[in-house]
């Protein structure tokens, strides 16, 4: 049986936006957002210290963000992850017409919607998080059909999953966390789009086809930045890339850098600080 830690984060002041952003650089396995901290889950063979979380923390005590903070950990066994977070996890409205619900609450449908079946556990994309909904709305406006899609860092397969059942033709997720690939292929199940979703462990080298109507990218500024070269080969000519987990205060840099390696800028949308961004590959 797996040995986890839970690390409490508590800072003054408290912005769960900002603080996730930072976190989801370490190797986690989830993050729980509470009313004033936030609990990070990983496994104890991560090797994640209180110092690893503490670095980050002082950093963003050196820019001004957080002016106090705290932290503490305890270590668990594996435990029943369905009732930890089914208490915490509620149908969410992305749009009037896309829905995420999970197994375990009831929604009454409408003609014409869309219903994401997402059972989360501990993996990343319920739809709570700004970035995933914007990720969405994004898609929904852009969606025409038939499109061949990728999915980097795909969490719970929601993005993916929403892609086909918004008319592409299929999709390729990919994620580095065995819990994610594991959680993905329970959800396309969910679905009923398995002939459709194919979930991946690994990085996006991995992927060996290079022409992809659609590229999607949910994940965090580093690693947006470090990967662009790669989403750049993988997204077909005059194919489209939505990316999010990106901080407002960050666009600008994430502009720049993919405007540099050969991407147009199309369309942004945000939602309290977070903001989504839609790029076409420019054809060389």
């Amino acid at each position: 049986m797996k040995t986890y830690k839970e690390i409490t984060v508590k800072t003054l002041p408290f912005n769960s936006e900002i603080l996730t952003s930072v976190l989801w650089e370490l190797e986690l396995s989830g993050i729980r957002e509470n009313d004033d901290s936030l609990t990070l889950y990983c496994e104890e063979e991560n090797n994640i210290q209180l110092d690893d979380v503490k670095i980050l923390l002082e950093n963003l005590k050196a820019e001004n963000l957080i002016n106090h903070f705290e932290v503490s950990e305890i270590s668990f066994e594996d435990k029943n992850w369905n009732e930890e977070w089914e208490s915490k996890i509620d149908v969410v409205e992305v749009s009037d017409k896309i829905v995420i619900k999970p197994t375990f609450r009831k929604y009454d449908s409408k003609p014409g919607q869309i219903i994401l079946t997402i059972d989360p556990k501990m993996s990343f994309g319920t739809g709570e998080h700004q970035s995933t909904r914007l990720m969405l709305l994004l898609m929904e406006k852009y969606i025409k059909g038939n499109e061949k899609v990728l999915d980097v860092g795909s969490g719970t397969g929601v993005l993916a999953i929403g892609a086909v059942k918004l008319g592409s033709s299929n999709a390729i997720a990919i994620d580095n966390n065995e819990w994610c690939k594991l959680n993905g292929e329970e959800n396309i199940v969910l679905n009923n789009v398995e002939d459709r979703v194919k979930i991946l462990l690994g990085e996006i080298s991995d992927i060996e086809e290079d022409d992809y109507d659609l590229v999607l990218a949910n994940i965090n500024k580093n690693v947006l930045i470090d990967i662009v070269g790669d989403l750049y080969k993988k997204t077909a000519g005059e194919g489209l890339l939505i990316i999010s987990g990106i901080l407002i205060i960050d666009l600008p840099q994430i502009l720049e850098v993919y405007q540099s390696t050969g991407f147009i800028h199309l369309d942004d949308i945000q939602q309290d600080d977070w903001t989504a961004v839609l790029f076409k590959k420019r054809s060389r």
